[in-house]
């Protein structure tokens, strides 16, 4: 695993995409499967497998590089769930949220006033980015978020 790590690169631990994130899965199982392999033949096949996937994955990041239409194929949209100090219901609905969710994860960011809260926005790979602070958050990092 650590050969494929290096030859491959870091982005075959990651989780920055949805793509990122199955193969990270898929990977750990198929290590899981490598280290209880009672034969030679069993461990030979889940090698063969975690060499396959690792390409897979390096392939389509390097897709993703060169064509914009595999980058909206393979990618989720981040989506916004609040704006201003201000919940989007719409967004959470869609998105299955609920607000107690959502006010953990502010918990988590240390939020101690929800009129702080520039944009929350539910990222592609489920995680929650809190951005916070008195003025308004640059446009490259709201450019490519849903918003309802």
């Amino acid at each position: 695993m650590l050969g494929l790590v290096r030859l491959v690169g870091l982005r075959l631990s990651s989780k920055m995409t949805n793509v990122d994130f199955v193969m990270t899965i898929a990977i750990g199982t198929l290590l899981a499967g490598a280290a209880q392999a009672t034969t030679w033949s069993a461990f030979g096949q889940a090698l063969a497998a975690m060499s396959a996937l690792s390409a897979a994955q390096y392939g389509l990041s390097r897709l993703r590089i060169n064509s914009d239409t595999a980058e909206d194929t393979l990618q989720n949209q981040p989506a916004l769930l609040m704006r201003d100090g201000e919940m989007i219901d719409a967004a959470m609905r869609r998105h299955r949220v609920t607000r107690s969710d959502l006010v953990e994860k502010l918990r988590e960011a240390n939020v101690l006033d929800l009129a702080d809260i520039r944009a929350v926005v539910l990222e592609t790979t489920g995680d929650i980015s809190v951005l916070r602070g008195s003025e308004t958050p640059a446009e490259t990092l709201l450019r490519d978020v849903r918003t309802p």
